[in-house]
């Protein structure tokens, strides 16, 4: 007894494209007369006690059956009471109906659809048990218990209704929770260092509103049926006149008046029917395919953090010049035939204050999953462990999840790839910025504005308070990368991770992101860490660098000792690819490597 689900697109709903969407809605013919005659039908049942000519309930004997007359423009029925003002009041009671439905189907499925897919595992288990659970069950035969047990109690009756009405809402809310918690900008805001409770709130729920006000649009109808069924059957009378029971009355009477049938089911049909296109013209205007930007192919799962232990034996003690030390770190993932598969094999790794790390290697060599066990973002079915992970100067293995998630934003920043698809495109700019910083930091709104407004201006930002009040579709590609890192400093963190931060720009604005990154890491302080493939990047910024490969360290040096002798081949490959028109990558002479550093370097 659930409403029909709405599928469309999660990102589409979440991406408002201005212009507005309520405009081309009602640029559209279909949408514009189902609203009118649905703003109607409200205002028919807000003003009946003006509208209605007559007392519904009042009986006169010399109207019974009375056919149409100026005094009584729809006659009146078998007991003698005027039709017109009974169906003018019966608007009353089957919206009223139709309201206890669904916001009681809201408050039941919506809050559970949410928490389901967005924390999974055994709640989103036990909801879908319950919300199928629902399904199966007999509606009608509980309805007719409810009604006897409260003696035909209207209210108590929608609002039981509405409870079966529930898994329509709980599958459409989770489906497009599902969809919309890998998209990077959450990852964004949960580095940033938003709690689970303020990223549900803003930036999952703005994804749910579309869907669900299109599933409303469908409920209200399927509700407003089956109250109609429900009087006509004599059960769920309300103390108004209801269309169902005026349906009841002229089909009892259909030979000799059967207009008393037709005004009440024209009235139900007409509401219904506009409720229906209303919806599916809404879902046509939602639904309007938008650009989906690529994006890591990382099946994350929010609130399901990745599992942190510590392994057996002795943990070591952080080095006092250490900005992140990394011991002994594992990631293993689990796979479809119940075993592990580890991705990252036992490496240690040390970032000192002030430091430019560069984490170089090929796609699949591990070091994305090596920065993410720093930054505790390992997608679901993936955990690492390790002797020790020290950051700020706490072993994170032994912190609970809640803990180690209030050190993201203060202790460390996060500047991921792919700038447009790390901006939630629902907010402006300046909320992006302010929102962390009133949340995680405790800023006033005033302070959080001019905070933001700061380093706007210090990443380059021209016009810092236009792009605050901009949307990251009205940016550049430079633009939203300079608000990435804007927003990755203004915790002020002692660790810097940066994901690539270069690999969508072109060329001229790669360089003068990575002399904004220099500077910034020589004014704040902190310790920077590169994870890219290209050894340019390396070359231009960093002090040292980590080459990984296969899951393995394979070499560890100063970038000056790495270019001129490279110890590894695969260091040697990695150095040749990023020469154009090499002729040969698979094998260098370690004799190449000053011309090859000359040549990264131009």
């Amino acid at each position: 007894m659930t409403a029909t689900e709405v599928l469309i697109d999660p990102r589409a709903a979440a991406t408002p494209r201005r212009g507005s969407t309520f405009v081309r809605f009602l640029k559209r013919p279909a949408g514009a007369i189902s609203l009118g005659v649905l703003v109607l039908v409200v205002l028919v049942a807000v003003f009946a006690p003006v509208l209605s000519p007559h007392d519904p309930n009042f009986v006169d004997l010399a109207l019974t059956k009375a056919p149409p007359s100026a005094a009584h423009p729809l006659g009146g029925d078998s007991a003698g009471r005027d039709v017109l003002s009974r169906l003018i009041w019966g608007t009353q009671s089957t919206l009223w109906g139709a309201f206890v439905t669904i916001v009681v189907a809201m408050l039941v499925g919506v809050p559970a659809g949410l928490a389901a897919g967005y924390y999974g595992r055994t709640f989103d288990r036990a909801a879908t048990w319950v919300s199928d659970a629902l399904q199966a069950v007999p509606g009608m035969i509980i309805l007719l218990i409810v009604a006897a047990g409260t003696r035909n109690d209207f209210t108590v009756l929608m609002a039981t209704l509405g409870v079966f009405m529930a898994p329509g809402y709980f599958r459409l809310t989770r489906s497009t929770v599902l969809a919309v918690r890998n998209e990077p900008y959450v990852d964004a805001a949960r580095v940033s260092g938003l709690g689970d409770a303020r990223i549900l709130s803003k930036h999952i729920v703005k994804a749910v509103y579309a869907p669900v006000i299109i599933q409303t649009a469908l409920t209200a109808g399927l509700a407003m049926g089956m109250q109609a069924g429900l009087q006509f059957l004599g059960i769920g009378g309300a103390k108004t006149p209801g269309w169902g029971a005026m349906m009841n009355e002229g089909f009892r009477t259909m030979l000799t008046t059967p207009l008393l049938l037709l005004w009440p089911s024209l009235a139900l049909g007409i509401t219904i029917a506009a409720l229906a296109v209303l919806g599916s013209t809404l879902a046509d205007v939602v639904s309007v395919k938008t650009p989906v930007h690529r994006r890591r192919k990382r099946a994350a799962r929010r609130g399901e953090p990745a599992a942190v232990t510590t392994s057996t034996g002795a943990i070591a003690h952080k080095s006092a010049d250490s900005a992140v030390q990394l011991k002994n770190l594992r990631v293993n993932y689990a796979t479809a035939d119940g075993g592990e598969l580890e991705v990252v094999h036992g490496i240690d790794l040390d970032v000192a204050p002030g430091e430019v790390l560069g984490i170089v290697g090929e796609s699949g060599s591990g070091k994305s999953q090596t920065v993410f066990s720093i930054l505790d973002l390992l997608p679901a079915g993936g955990a690492c462990t390790a002797d020790a992970i020290w950051l700020g100067g706490r072993d994170v293995t032994k912190l609970p999840h809640a803990e180690r998630q209030r050190l993201l934003g203060h202790e460390i920043g996060y500047i991921p790839q792919e700038p447009m698809s790390n901006l939630d495109p629902s907010f402006t700019i300046g909320h992006q910025l302010t929102e962390p910083l009133r949340a995680v930091h405790k800023l006033s709104k005033a302070d959080a504005r001019r905070r933001a407004l700061e380093v706007l201006e210090r990443v380059g930002i021209v016009d810092p308070p236009r792009v605050m009040k901009s949307y990251p579709h009205q940016l550049s590609g430079g633009m939203a990368q300079r608000v990435l890192i804007a927003g990755a400093i203004a915790g002020k963190p002692s660790v810097l991770v940066a994901d690539e931060p270069t690999t969508a720009l072109d060329v001229t604005v790669q360089a003068e992101v990575l002399e904004l990154l220099r500077e910034l890491q020589q004014e704040y302080r902190m310790a920077l860490v590169i994870v890219t493939h290209n050894f340019g990047v390396v070359a231009d910024i960093c002090d040292r660098v980590v080459v990984m490969r296969n899951g393995e360290i394979v070499e560890v040096g100063a970038v000056e000792r790495i270019f001129a002798s490279p110890a590894s081949d695969y260091t040697r490959e990695l150095i040749a690819a990023s020469l154009d028109g090499a002729e040969s990558r698979s094998q260098l002479d370690a004799a190449h490597a000053p011309e090859i550093r000359k040549a990264v370097l131009a």
